[in-house]
């Protein structure tokens, strides 16, 4: 019978990566509690208009990259490419604007996007994100980006290199949008990718976002949007990389950085490693400011984030291993049952720990013991089974000793202290 393969791009995870996932999750809902965020859970499908319209019609993911089908009442449905936009819906549909007039929320889970698979990017990748909902003050701004590096700092990722830029408002973008689509087509149109030729007349921005070396090039003298952005977006990021200087959070500014969805405004914001290769971004965001009301919703602001956790794994250090507290090996065929109730018994007092399930000599049981890297060995054999004792023996020290079977997970807990 042939094997059944699993599919391109969708990975298996196993020790040690999802360890580190683990970890990343834990670490996640300690910070992000610290800043009064609390986790929220949306569908991984969608109505695929919810990503038309908040992504854009010209970016890739809408036009290259999405998981989209019909379903049996011919609905377009969506695999979720990203999560800010199910997250704004799932924020308008329950009505949380009229309870609260700040939402912070953070989510986390797989997401889908047909691409090449690549280091830490498969085409079921999973992020963590963050969305402050209801706040307009640069002040949010910089806790929002503060609380991200805070994040990667706790789980042990303390080089990586934050990169800001400012892409104006409703106000004043479209002028720029206008500079910089005549600048653009004063150049020679040859010199870009196919891609970046459509972009220039749909959205220009975009064009500023390539990443062929001959666009980049070619585009490096276009005028910058912080150069004409208005007065109110100049004094909000000028307030945001103040409070980030008091902070004492380094950062660097990117005049080409205007990340790839159409919904981001003002500060803008990516978090790059050079440990990684080619594909050097690990987190990124921005403020967001007409995206919960392009859905429906009241004319909110928001700013928020999203972390690859496949990157951030490959950039922390290899986690601890949890230790099991001990293995229990049973010598005497009739013991099997008392064995297992007495494994059970170790852990509904809360300890680690496990036996062997296919029996085999005391010797194959110690090398499985050994293997398990258990603090202590529990041996029970037909003595210990007639007086209802077990032998504990320390496993680092050798030490061995017997004790009663009810004192054992007493023993194990005041001999790990």
């Amino acid at each position: 019978m042939r094997t059944v393969s699993g599919i391109k791009g969708f990975a298996d995870i196993f020790p040690p990566e999802s360890s580190r996932f683990t970890a990343i999750e834990a670490a996640a809902h300690q910070v992000f509690g610290r800043y009064g965020y609390v986790e929220l859970r949306t569908p991984l499908v969608e109505h695929t208009e919810l990503f038309c319209r908040t992504l854009g019609e010209e970016t890739d993911v809408v036009q290259k990259e999405m998981y989209t089908f019909s379903d049996r009442k011919q609905r377009s449905l969506t695999l979720r490419p990203e999560a800010t936009a199910g997250v704004v819906r799932a924020y308008i549909a329950s009505g949380l604007h009229s309870r609260e007039s700040v939402s912070k929320l953070f989510s986390l889970g797989p997401m889908f996007r047909y691409e090449r698979p690549q280091k830490g990017r498969m085409r079921q990748f999973h992020q963590i994100n963050c969305e402050c909902v209801g706040a307009y003050a640069p002040q949010t701004d910089a806790e929002v980006i503060s609380m991200l590096m805070a994040f990667l700092r706790e789980i042990g990722i303390a080089d990586a290199s934050l990169q800001l830029n400012s892409l104006g408002c409703a106000a004043c973008r479209p002028a720029y949008r206008a500079l910089l689509a005549e600048y653009l087509r004063s150049l020679e149109a040859s010199a870009f990718c196919e891609d970046c030729r459509r972009r220039m007349e749909t959205n220009p921005l975009r064009v500023l976002d390539c990443k062929i070396a001959g666009c980049r090039e070619h585009a490096g003298a276009a005028p910058r949007i912080m150069e004409h952005g208005c007065q109110d977006c100049r004094e909000h990021f000028d307030c945001v990389l103040a409070l980030l200087n008091a902070l004492h959070v380094p950062f660097a500014l990117n005049h080409r950085l205007v990340r790839g969805l159409d919904y981001y405004m003002r500060t803008t914001f990516e978090v790059l490693s050079g440990r990684i290769g080619a594909q050097a971004s690990i987190a990124g965001g921005g403020r967001y400011d007409g995206l919960v009301a392009s859905l429906g919703g009241p004319d909110l602001p928001g700013v928020g984030f999203a972390c690859g956790m496949e990157r951030l794994s490959l950039l922390m250090p290899a986690p601890k291993a949890q230790r099991l507290d001990f293995f229990l090996v049973c010598i005497a065929k009739e013991a099997h049952n008392i064995a297992f109730l007495l494994a059970e018994a170790l852990r509904a007092q809360g300890l680690a720990g496990d036996m062997p399930h296919t029996g085999g000599s005391f010797k194959s049981q110690m090398r499985q013991a050994d293997r398990s890297g258990a603090r202590f060995c529990c041996v029970l054999g037909p003595d210990e089974l007639e007086a209802g004792t077990v032998m504990l023996k320390n496993m680092d020290t050798g030490e061995q000793r017997s004790l009663p079977q009810a004192d054992a997970a007493t023993a194990i807990a005041r001999e790990q202290n």
